[in-house]
């Protein structure tokens, strides 16, 4: 049985990187086979500011584009999210595709992927754990950081990982398989 991972990619502006390293992230996790891999763009889903009238734990969505997302991700087992840090942050595009659903992210893992400059963008996964356990995920404390990215960008703009870290992105996978597996358990004998 493959596991359905959705991997989110969380930066929407123009000139982005966001879409290489979840590219190379992306090619790496579908060689595990216990994973069925779904890359979801938030800049291709467009969000609006969030504009439902309802609190998400309802459900209650009027919006098709709310509709939509929320049949994608409550398809989901686990999730990644490559991110950029922003300022000392993350994308509020993220926190927005975030804040749109409630139930449908519960009691599921993540992980993430992020990337920036010296920090490799781990204050913007510092600050988006807060966010994540409220909603009731379980961010998984391996995760792939990508210290001066830039670096490993050729000039067609394709990211190529070292091996350093793809040897963390595979132990960060199969960290987020025993996460998915156990919390698929519990979620189904509730």
């Amino acid at each position: 049985m493959a596991y359905q991972l959705k991997i989110i990619i969380g930066s929407t502006r123009q000139g982005r990187k966001g879409t290489a390293v979840a590219d190379w992230f992306s090619t790496i996790a579908q060689e595990h086979s216990d994973f069925e891999v779904e890359v979801l763009d938030l800049k291709q889903i467009d969000l609006p500011l969030f504009d439902e009238e309802e609190h998400p734990r309802l459900k209650k969505y009027k919006h098709e584009h709310t509709k939509n997302w929320s049949k994608s991700i409550d398809a989901a087992d686990a999730y990644v999210i490559v991110t950029p840090e922003y300022n000392f942050s993350y994308p509020a595009t993220i926190k927005n595709a975030l804040d749109y659903l409630s139930l449908e992210w519960a009691e599921k893992p993540l992980a993430f992927v992020s990337y920036g400059g010296l920090s490799g963008g781990m204050r913007a996964v510092q600050e988006l754990k807060p966010v994540i356990t409220t909603l009731g995920m379980m961010p998984i404390p391996q995760a792939v950081n990508i210290p001066m990215f830039t670096t490993m960008l050729n000039e067609q703009g394709i990211f190529t990982g070292n091996e350093r870290l793809e040897q963390s992105a595979n132990a960060m996978l199969n960290a987020l398989l025993r996460w998915t597996k156990a919390l698929k358990q519990m979620r189904e004998n509730p």
